[in-house]
């Protein structure tokens, strides 16, 4: 299975998930992607699991799930639908 993103780090404080992706540092403003994440505690904001393949994080205290796409603002080419080559 082909990895969409390399997601080397996930810290969560106050405000902001700061995340090392592909090798890349980003600061995110948690109230402009999720409502729910912004509402949450701190102890549920640090529970996460990010997925394997490295598509995304889910919050399951809060049944939230972002994209990496989304969060770091890239878009992949859905792998169903790309063209071979």
């Amino acid at each position: 299975m082909d990895k969409a993103h390399d997601v080397e780090r996930v810290e969560v404080s106050g405000g902001r998930v700061i995340l090392i992706v592909d090798g890349k540092r980003y600061e995110i403003d948690i109230a402009r992607h999720s409502r729910r994440l912004a509402r949450a505690t701190e102890a549920q904001r640090r529970n996460f699991v990010v997925s394997p393949a490295g598509y995304g994080i889910r919050w399951p205290d809060i049944d939230e799930d972002l994209s990496i796409d989304g969060l770091i603002g890239v878009a992949h080419q859905d792998p169903i639908t790309k063209p071979a080559t």
